[in-house]
Formats: C-alpha cells, structure tokens, sequence
C-alpha cells in the first residue's frame, strides 16, 4: 500500500496543469486555466484546471480531481498504475512494502524499459515511414476501404521484404532491446553453433498497440496474401502482455465517452475499419481470449460494454469466455451485453453492406449479460425434464458463485429458478449464495447522522478548502467542537487529524484524495469548493481562530448558566465560578489582541 504522506508529497510537487495540458488544450483564463472538458462533449469551454488549488473541475459535467483522478479517469489508468506514472515524472520513486528489488535492480529495470520503449517507437516510425513507399500496401488498405487519414490516426505502418531491413534503423543490430522488444529474433542452430538474426515482421501491414499513455509497447502485423499465421503479434516481453492489452483503447478514449458505450472486437482490422465507418468507439482484444483484467479496463473507461461476435461456433466460444471474464466484474451500475452477427458477416463487412444506421440497431439490440447467462446454461438441455433441469443448474453454478451479491445476480437467480422449477432461495441454498462475500467486510454505514450546517459547515468547508490551517487547532480548540454534539463532534475530530496528518503545506488536492479513499461524505463539498474561487488564506486563518473562541465563549456561557442547577457544593460553584470567568477573561483579551492594528 502506497503511504499517503507519500502521495501528498506527490501532489506537491506535480503540476496539474502540465498533466492535464498533455491531453486537454488549455488556455489561461483569470487566475485558472481553462478548456474544453474531456470528459463530455460542449463545444465551449467549462473545464477548469486550478494551479492554486491543483484541482480540475468542470462546470458542465461535474467532473473534478486531482492529478491522480486525472490520470484514471481520462486513461482508465488504476490508481497505483497512476501514481507510478506521475511519480515518475518527478523523480519520484513509488515506495512499495511487497518489493523487495533492491534500489539498483529497480533502477536497471526502468532503465530497460526506456530502452525498449525508444526502441520500438523508432521502429513505429520506420514502418510508418515504409508504408508511404509500398504501393502493394497501400493498395490493399485502399482496398479495405481505408484512407490515409484513418490509417494515420492509427499510426499503421508496413514491415518491408527482407530479413534485415530494421538494420537502416538500429546501426547496432545485435543490440539486446532488439530481441527483448521482441522486433527480431534470434535463431540458433541446433547443435548451439551458428546464430542468425533477422527481423520478425516481413512483408506485413504494422498495427502499432498503444498502452493506457499512447506508448507504443508491441504490434501487429497482417499478411497482404494468404500466407500464415495471417496475423503475427509480438511476443511477450516487460512492456507487452496481450491478456492485459486492448488494441485501439487509446485512440478510441474520447469517442467512448461520446458514445456512452465501448465496442469490443475480434480483430485489428474491425477497430480501424469501424472507425473509418463511423464507430471510432470500437477496440480489440489482442488474438487472445477476453481477460478479467480488460473488462476491468473497459468499464474504467465507460459504464457500457458491448462485446460483438461472429455468430459461428468461434465467436459463440469466444463469447463465453468473455461473459465468464465480465462475472467477477459486473455490479449493478454497470451494463455489458453481447452482440451476435450473421455467420457470414465481421462488424466492417455488416456495416459495409447494410449501413451505419443498420449496424446501430444491431448495437442497440444486443443481448444483456443476464439473458445470455440463461441462454448459455440452458444450452440444449430438455428443461421439461428433472435431470434437463438439474444439469442447467449444475452449469449456472460456478457461474453465479463468480459474481458478487448484487441487484443483477439476484434477478438472474430469480431467472434460473423459474426456468428449473424452483425458488430463489433454493438456488442460493444450493449455490451457497446467501451469504455475501464483501459486504462482512466494510465498515457499517453511519445511519442518520445529521448533516453539518451552521458554524460547524462552515468550519468543515475552511479545513477542507485550506487543510494546513488544521495546525492551529489545538486539542482545546478540537474539545470545543463537542458543543456541536457528540457526532458533529466526532466528524470534525477526524477531519482535523486527516488535515493535521498533511502537515502545515496540505493542500486541497492532498486533502481531497486521502478522504476519497475512506468515505463518499465529502465529495459534494469538494465539488463546491473546485467551482469557488480562492480564498484568501490569512483572512480564513483569522476567522478560524475567531471562531474557535466564539465557541469556546458559547460553551463556557451555557456552563456558567447552569453551573447553579449542578448538584455542586458551594465551594466547587465558586471556585468552578472563578476559573469560567478567567477563561473568559482570556478569551476576550485574545480577540482584541487579534482586532488591534499590527
């Protein structure tokens, strides 16, 4: 677990306006920046990125965060994976308690990685500057129905005839990063006495593939003619591993958010093909067989995921393994269907023969993850028989104990029980499904605890928009809040030791992401705070501390006016007396000291 005084000093050093303007063209508008927002289409700009708060907000959508929030939601980065990548354009280095690679391994380690990624962006670039001098290819991409531009969006490229022609890009062919890249191969005689090195791709259209930054971190290549494999990807290597990438996501980020939806592939071509056909929300999966860990991707990116299939025995296949990869995946806010084509028909061929508008009916009619599910497990078997009945349940079994208690699992039970002639309970009991699996695990929610209003939101609002005022608040100040009552008491106790935690340069920003991580109760707050201007920080401490005495005064008034009534002995009300007249004494002084002209 990354500590959080690590992720502060992160966001002290890292400027959200050089994150975001990597991706989002900003402009300077008063003491902000300004752009459009990323994260929904609005032909003016209402996205606001701050340099003082180092915080993005957008008007328009409500979208707001920090750097980190950034990076996930605009790259459906995780939030190691996020906090690695900003790091490391600091100089930081993300501290791990699991990792035991000692400091120079790790430092030789990032060091490939470089190498490597340099490496094939330079390849990248050669194919794609081949590609304008090989009319065989670009014959054949017109034939596909591509134009350069979509082939340039791409950045598609193609491998040239000859076994060495990546030598006119690399002078020292031998190089290691070579091999590890997986851009040659090296092949060795059998009796071990004769290597021979020689470019892996050879006469193939490249398909570069993009990870969650747009790096280039493998390819693949297709044959022009009928030769095998028809397509040839690269190996695995420290950059590349196709169970975990998706082919297109990059260039596919913002027209998924314009669509709502993203379209799930089979193949390199569908993705470039769908875009130049008016799908540019579409992506691929690499050759292999849909993983837990792209679903995990996918719904990063969008709340709607449509898987779309041949409709022979490969893509029923194919589909299976996808539905079974989504279970662990699915909660009730998320949506995943399946789209099932003609046998005769890939999405580009469908689209190229029956229009646009006929594909998106096809779209909008996919079948939900559930009937699919029931589809699935009923398969051929008799349900008018018990043995028919029982084999359907036998094979939802594993399927359902994937999933974890949700709305969604709940309504598929119910399914499964009217199909086999049973009740829902019954198929809980027999699936072991009546106790959840997560829920045990969490914190119970606080019921009916009242919402913060008056001083006390006031207060709330200062330390969150200004957490290094929070110092200033000593454990006299904190037992004044027990004035506001024993759970506004508690809230604001815990909010101090969050802030005081920070140190004297917390930030907003800081502030903000450590208490995403433990509760939802101020994310409206923050919001509000994202979409102020900035407040001046000595008159918020001025305040403060005047409000702070003022409950001080407030607290030691309704003591002295039921000091009387307190079952005291006349000695302990005087000397009780004395000590709440001194207090207060004290505390007026203070407030004309800090009224008095400096």
């Amino acid at each position: 677990m990354i500590p959080q005084s690590f992720i502060t000093d992160l966001l002290n050093r890292v400027d959200i306006v050089d994150v975001v303007g990597r991706y989002v063209q900003l402009k300077k508008g008063g003491a902000n920046f300004m752009g459009l927002c990323p994260f929904h289409s609005e032909k003016s700009p209402s996205f606001t990125v701050s340099p003082t708060k180092q915080f993005y907000h957008c008007f328009g959508c409500g979208a707001h965060g920090t750097a980190i929030g950034f990076l996930i939601e605009y790259s459906g980065m995780g939030f190691v994976d996020a906090v690695k990548d900003l790091a490391q354009g600091v100089g930081m280095v993300v501290p791990d308690n699991d990792d035991k690679i000692p400091p120079a391994q790790r430092a030789a380690q990032q060091a490939q990685s470089l190498a490597l990624s340099d490496a094939l962006q330079r390849a990248c670039d050669f194919y794609r500057a081949q590609l304008r001098q090989a009319p065989n290819a670009i014959a054949y991409l017109k034939g596909r129905g591509l134009t350069g531009e979509i082939a340039a969006r791409f950045g598609m490229g193609y491998a040239p005839a000859g076994w060495t022609s990546l030598k006119s890009v690399f002078p020292d062919y031998e190089a290691l990063q070579l091999v590890e890249s997986g851009l040659v191969i090296d092949h060795v005689d059998e009796d071990g006495g004769n290597k021979k090195r020689y470019d892996r791709f050879r006469e193939r259209i490249m398909f570069p593939i993009r990870n969650v930054k747009g790096q280039v971190i493998g390819f693949g290549g297709r044959v022009l003619d009928g030769g095998e494999p028809k397509y040839l990807n690269s190996p695995e290597t420290p950059l590349f591993s196709k169970g975990t990438e998706l082919y297109g996501l990059w260039e596919a980020r913002q027209a998924i958010r314009d669509a709502g939806y993203v379209l799930v592939t089979e193949g390199y071509m569908d993705v470039v093909a769908l875009a130049q056909l008016g799908f540019p929300q579409a992506v691929a999966t690499l050759g292999t067989a849909c993983t837990s860990t792209h679903v995990q991707k996918l719904l990063r990116q969008t709340d709607n995921v449509i898987f779309s299939f041949d409709g022979d025995k490969a893509g029923r296949r194919a589909a299976r393994r996808a539905l079974e990869a989504c279970l662990p995946q699915v909660t009730d806010n998320k949506t995943i269907r399946f789209l099932f084509l003609p046998q005769e028909h890939d999405p580009d061929s469908f689209v190229r023969e029956y229009g646009a508008d006929a594909f998106e009916q096809e779209v909008a009619n996919a079948m939900p993850l559930s009937q699919f599910l029931l589809r699935e497990v009923a398969g051929e078997h008799d349900l008018t028989t018990p043995e028919g009945r029982a084999r359907t349940q036998f094979d939802a079994k594993p399927l359902l104990q994937a999933m974890a208690p949700s709305g969604l699992r709940l309504q598929i039970v119910r399914g499964l029980a009217s199909m086999t002639e049973s009740t829902p309970a019954e198929i809980e009991s027999l699936f072991d499904l009546s106790k959840p699996v997560a829920v045990a695990k969490r914190a119970p929610p606080r019921q009916g605890r009242p919402q913060p209003v008056g001083l006390e939101l006031q207060i709330i609002r200062l330390l969150v928009a200004q957490p290094s005022l929070a110092v200033q608040l000593d454990e006299t100040a904190q037992a004044a809040f027990t004035f506001f009552g024993e759970e506004a008491a508690e809230r604001l106790s815990h909010l101090v030791t969050t802030a005081q935690s920070l140190g004297a340069n917390g930030t907003f920003a800081a502030l903000s992401e450590q208490l995403k991580e433990v509760t939802t109760e101020y994310d409206h707050l923050i919001a509000e705070i994202a979409a102020e201007p900035e407040s001046d920080p000595d008159a918020d401490r001025v305040w403060l501390a005047s409000a702070v005495r003022q409950i001080k005064m407030d607290m030691l008034k309704k003591e002295l006016n039921q000091l009387f009534s307190s079952g005291l002995t006349p000695d302990q009300v005087s000397a009780r007396y004395r000590e709440i007249t001194a207090q207060q004494n004290l505390l007026v002084r203070e407030a004309e000291a800090a009224m008095a002209p400096r």
